[in-house]
C-alpha cells in the first residue's frame, strides 16, 4: 500500500471542519490491516483543531484511547531536538556551521572535528549508523565510540539517517546552553508553546495514560532506556499536544520571536536527496509530487542505506505549496506528522503497535482528503 499525492498548481481550499465520517473509515481501516488496538488522529486547520480517536490505550486493561492517552512518537522525537539547537543558534549560544568538537571538548582531534551541528541535524555526517553498536551501553562507550568514529564518505556528500547524529546534537546543544537536554527542551521550547503533556520522562501521575504499545507481532512493549534515547526518540506525548507543535510550525500558537525564528529555521533546506528536501530533520517535498517520488523519499531505501545529497546554496525555504512531514516508530508504536505551510493545515496520526511506514502515509492521504483538498489524489 502506497501513499500517492498529486497537488495541482491551483491552491485548494481546505475544510475548516473535517468529514468525521470519512476519516472514522479511514482509521478503522488503517487499524484492521495493522492491528493496532488504538490511534488517535489530530487535524489542524486555520479556524481550529480537531482530535478523534479510536479504539484501546490497552488490550490488557481494555481503558479506551483518549484525549490524556501519551503516545511514544519515536523519531518525531527529532524535531524538539532540532528545535532546541535552533533555538540556541538564536541566542548565539551556537552556530550551525560550528563543528561538533566545539561544544564537546572529549571530541577534539577526532574526525568529529570535520562534522558540523548541521550535518548532524541533516543526517550528512558521512556515514553515522541508523543506531548505536549494542556495545554501546555506558557514558563512557558512547564517549570512546564517537572518538573512534570514522566517517566512510565525507561529510555533506550523503545521507545516512541515524540516531546517533540527532543524539550527539542533542549532547552538543545542551553542552552549549549549559544545562541538561531534557530540562532545556522544556523550558525553551515544550513549556512555551504550551504542550501540557509532553514528557520524556513520564511522571508518576500520568502513567495510568500511558498506552501500552505492541510489535508487529502482537508483543506488548515500551521503550527502554538506551544511550542517546532521550535526544533521538524519548518524546511520549498526546494527540493533542503534538497537534498544538504542529500549529505552531503554521503559526497558529502564540511563540516568542526568537522561538518563532528557531521553528522556521528548522524548515529550511539545505539538501535534496533525491526527490527530498532535508531540513534540519524535517524532510518536504514542494507540490505537486508524484506518488512514486513521494514513496522513494519515504522508502525503506532512505533509511536504510546511504544516499547521495546535493548541496542546497542558498538554503531554501520550503514554498507555500510543500508538504513537510515527519514519520516516527518505536518497537510499539507509529507516528506520522505533516503539514502544508501555504494552506495553514496539518495532521498528526499515532497508534499503539508499530506498523509499515507506507500504511501510515496512505492514511495520511486519505485524511487530506477528508478535509476537502482534493488535489491530493492517487496518480493514473
Amino acid at each position: 500500500m502506497l501513499l500517492s499525492i498529486l497537488v495541482t498548481a491551483a491552491s485548494p481550499a481546505v475544510a475548516q471542519v473535517p468529514d468525521r465520517t470519512a476519516v472514522d473509515a479511514a482509521v478503522r481501516s488503517f487499524m484492521k490491516i495493522t492491528g493496532a488496538p488504538g490511534a488517535a488522529v489530530g487535524i489542524v486547520t486555520s479556524s481550529g483543531t480537531y482530535v478523534f480517536t479510536y479504539g484501546v490505550a490497552s488490550k490488557e486493561t481494555g481503558i479506551p484511547v483518549d484525549g490524556h492517552t501519551l503516545f511514544e512518537i519515536g523519531s518525531v522525537s527529532k524535531t524538539f531536538t532540532v528545535t532546541l539547537a535552533a533555538y540556541a543558534a538564536e541566542t548565539g549560544a551556537l552556530k550551525w556551521d560550528d563543528p561538533v568538537s566545539r561544544h564537546l571538548p572529549y571530541l577534539k582531534g577526532t574526525h568529529l572535528d570535520q562534522v558540523s551541528l548541521l550535518n548532524l541535524a541533516t543526517h550528512t555526517t558521512g556515514g553515522m549508523p541508523l543506531q548505536l553498536p549494542d556495545t554501546v551501553k555506558t557514558s563512557a562507550d558512547l564517549t570512546a565510540y564517537y572518538q573512534g568514529w570514522v566517517p566512510p564518505s565525507p561529510p555533506g556528500t550523503v545521507r545516512t539517517y541515524a540516531n546517533p547524529s540527532i543524539g550527539l546534537l542533542g549532547v552538543a546543544t545542551a553542552s552549549a546552553m549549559k544545562g541538561g537536554f531534557a530540562a532545556l527542551a522544556r523550558d525553551k521550547v515544550i513549556a512555551p508553546l504550551g504542550l501540557a503533556h509532553t514528557y520524556y520522562a513520564v511522571p508518576k501521575a500520568e502513567e495510568r495514560h500511558y498506552a501500552q504499545g505492541y510489535t508487529r507481532d502482537g508483543r506488548p512493549v515500551r521503550l527502554s532506556p538506551a544511550p542517546l534515547a532521550t535526544e533521538a526518540y524519548g518524546v511520549r506525548t498526546t494527540a493533542g499536544d503534538l497537534l498544538r507543535f504542529v500549529g505552531a510550525q503554521l503559526g497558529l500558537i502564540e511563540a516568542d520571536p526568537q522561538l518563532r525564528r528557531a521553528l522556521a529555521a528548522t524548515h529550511v533546506g539545505y539538501f535534496r536527496a533525491g526527490p527530498m528536501t532535508q531540513a534540519p530533520i524535517w524532510e518536504w517535498y514542494p507540490l505537486p509530487v508524484s506518488s512514486a517520488d513521494f514513496s522513494a523519499g519515504n522508502s525503506d531505501d532512505m533509511v536504510l542505506k546511504p544516499n547521495p545529497v546535493t548541496r542546497i546554496d542558498p538554503p531554501l525555504t520550503p514554498p507555500a505549496a510543500a508538504l513537510v512531514n515527519k514519520t516516527g516508530a518505536t518497537n510499539g508504536f507509529g507516528t506520522y506528522i505533516a503539514f502544508i505551510p501555504g494552506r495553514r493545515v496539518g495532521l498528526v496520526v499515532l497508534a499503539n503497535r508499530n506498523h509499515p511506514t507506507t500504511v501510515r502515509l496512505a492514511l495520511a492521504r486519505q485524511i487530506f482528503v477528508a478535509l476537502g483538498v482534493r488535489d491530493i489524489a492517487v496518480d493514473p
